[in-house]
């Protein structure tokens, strides 16, 4: 098995904490030059025509692109631990949360920083810089909201380390590098991340 990816980028992260979680070591890392374009070219397209990484392809040649995608594979190849949980009710909430912080935090900040910054410079198609600064507000609507759910939570999605702890983390490392979030203004965020940053598969 390999992984396309572009190692600085915060969803390559993603794969890799998930794969750190999971004690997975039998996985090549290939990496695409993205800031050369090599994201966009032929080879790579008829892998991702989407143009993104990371992008797991199998043993069969079959190419999986979006970082939750690949975790969902891993985590029916190789059961233990769980990160996607474990009962019906479980599962159903850690999707709810994944898909808030997706969207409200790696999304919206991902977003503010290919729109209201420099970005990935010529490799920028279109910008918008007013929608990145509207995402950027978004980002920061996210952040109270999971402020307000690690009040009473020791983890994203409850008592138990997730896939949404790890899309969490990547995404405000993410903002905290483009200095657009001050962990301060959060305190429980701040609690849970000086947490989560000390596991070993932060380092990934």
């Amino acid at each position: 098995m390999k992984v396309y990816e572009y190692n600085p980028f915060p969803n390559p992260r993603r794969v890799r904490m998930f794969l750190a979680e999971k004690g997975i070591s039998d996985v090549e890392f290939v990496q695409v030059d993205v800031p050369s374009g090599e994201h966009r070219t032929e080879a790579f397209l008829k892998k991702n025509p989407s143009a993104a990484v990371p992008v797991l392809e199998l043993d069969d040649g079959t190419c999986i692109s979006e970082s939750f995608a690949i975790g969902r594979y891993f985590e029916d190849a190789y059961p233990e631990p769980k990160l996607m949980g474990t009962t019906p009710k479980e599962t159903a909430v850690i999707d709810m949360w994944h898909r808030r912080v997706e969207q409200s935090l790696m999304g919206s900040t991902v977003t503010y920083f290919h729109h209201a910054t420099e970005g990935l410079g010529p490799l920028e198609l279109y910008q918008n810089k007013d929608w990145g600064e509207k995402n950027r507000e978004m980002a920061r609507a996210g952040m109270q909201q999971l402020n307000e759910q690690l009040a009473t939570n020791k983890y994203v999605a409850g008592d138990s380390y997730s896939i949404a702890d790890i899309t969490a983390l990547c995404a405000i490392d993410f903002a905290l590098f483009i200095k657009t979030e001050k962990l301060e203004d959060y305190p429980n965020i701040k609690r849970w991340y000086d947490d989560v940053s000390n596991r070993p598969s932060a380092a990934a």
